[in-house]
C-alpha cells in the first residue's frame, strides 16, 4: 500500500488472493511464508480475528500490512489517482467464480463505477477457465492474457482479450515475431515481461511493445530517458547477437516451455479444453 500511495507510475500490477473468510487481498505469493512474519496458505487463513492476516506484516523494511482489494479500490477512486490503471494478475490458485463475484461487489459499491473505475481495471488471466467467469461477473473490466505461449494466447484468449502480457522469450522466435505483428494489426496491446537485461530492454523497444515489466525499474527508466534524448546513439550500444547465442530464445525451447506451462496450469486449475461454467440459470451475474 505504501508503494501505491507514494508512486508516480500510471500502471500498477498486483496479484489477488481470497482468504478463508472471503476477503480479497493484494499479495504476490499464494502463501505468507516467504515475505511476511507469518505462515500458511492465504486461502486457508482468515483475515479477521486475533490470528487474522490483518495483523501480518512484511519482513522487509519498512514493515507493511497486507492491503486488501477494497482498500486499493478506495485509493483508485481518489481524485489524484483517477489517472491510474490497475492491472490485476489473477493467479490460478483462486476459485474464479468466488474471486470475481467478490471483486464485483467491491467495485460496484463505488459511485459511477461503470465509467470511473471498472474500465481502468485490467484482469490478467492465465487460464481460459477464468476468462468465462471474468466475462460473466466483471464484464465492465478489461481483459488481458498473461502467458509464455503464443499458441495458447491465440487459441484460447485472442477473441476475448484486448491485451497480451507475454514472456520476453516467447516473442523472440519466428512465431513470436508473427505474434507481435498480429497484435499490431489487430490493435491488441502487447506487454513483455520480465525484462531485466538492458540488451533485452532495447530489443523490446525495437518491437514497439506498449509496456515493459522489469524488476530493475530504475535501469529501465534511465534507459528510456536516454532513448528519448538520442534514440540512435543509445540503440546502437545494444546488439542483437544474444538472440542467437541464448538457448532460451530458440523455438524448441519455447515449445517445450509452452507445454510445461500448460501442464502446470492444468494441474492447478483443470484442463484448458474443459473451461465451461454452469448454465446461466445457476449463476446470476451482477450488473
Amino acid at each position: 500500500m505504501l508503494a501505491f500511495t507514494s508512486c508516480t507510475p500510471v500502471t500498477t500490477l498486483p496479484d489477488v488472493h481470497v482468504s478463508a473468510d472471503s476477503v480479497v487481498i493484494m499479495f504476490h505469493d499464494p502463501a505468507l511464508d516467504r515475505t511476511t512474519n507469518s505462515t500458511g496458505r492465504i486461502k486457508e487463513r482468515t483475515w479477521y480475528g486475533d490470528s487474522g492476516m490483518q495483523h501480518v506484516r512484511t519482513i522487509k523494511e519498512p514493515k507493511q500490512a497486507i492491503p486488501t482489494f477494497a482498500e486499493t479500490v478506495e485509493l483508485l477512486m481518489k481524485p489524484e489517482n483517477k489517472h491510474v490503471k490497475f492491472n490485476v494478475d489473477v493467479k490460478v490458485q483462486n476459485d474464479p467464480e468466488r474471486l470475481f463475484s467478490l471483486m464485483q461487489e467491491i467495485i460496484s459499491a463505488q459511485p459511477a463505477w461503470q465509467t470511473d473505475l471498472a474500465p481502468r481495471i485490467l484482469l490478467g488471466l492465465w487460464h481460459p477457465r477464468f476468462l468465462q467467469f471474468a466475462k460473466l461477473y466483471l464484464p465492465n473490466c478489461r481483459r488481458s492474457h498473461i502467458g509464455v505461449s503464443t499458441f495458447i494466447a491465440r487459441k484460447y484468449f485472442w477473441k476475448d482479450c484486448e491485451a497480451f502480457s507475454m514472456s520476453f522469450g516467447a516473442l523472440t522466435t519466428y512465431d513470436g515475431q508473427k505474434f507481435r505483428e498480429e497484435c499490431k494489426s489487430a490493435g491488441k496491446n502487447l506487454v513483455v515481461w520480465t525484462v531485466n537485461e538492458p540488451e533485452h530492454m532495447m530489443e523490446a523497444v525495437r518491437w514497439e511493445v506498449h509496456a515493459i515489466i522489469t524488476d530493475v525499474t530504475q535501469i529501465w527508466l534511465n534507459m528510456r530517458t536516454a532513448l528519448q534524448a538520442d534514440y540512435e546513439k543509445i540503440g546502437s550500444q545494444y546488439g542483437r547477437i544474444f538472440l542467437w547465442t541464448t538457448l532460451n530464445f530458440y523455438t524448441p525451447f519455447q515449445i517445450a516451455r509452452s507445454h510445461w506451462a500448460q501442464t502446470r496450469l492444468e494441474n492447478i486449475a483443470g484442463p484448458f479444453d474443459d473451461s465451461t461454467i454452469p448454465p446461466p440459470n445457476t449463476i446470476e451475474a451482477k450488473a
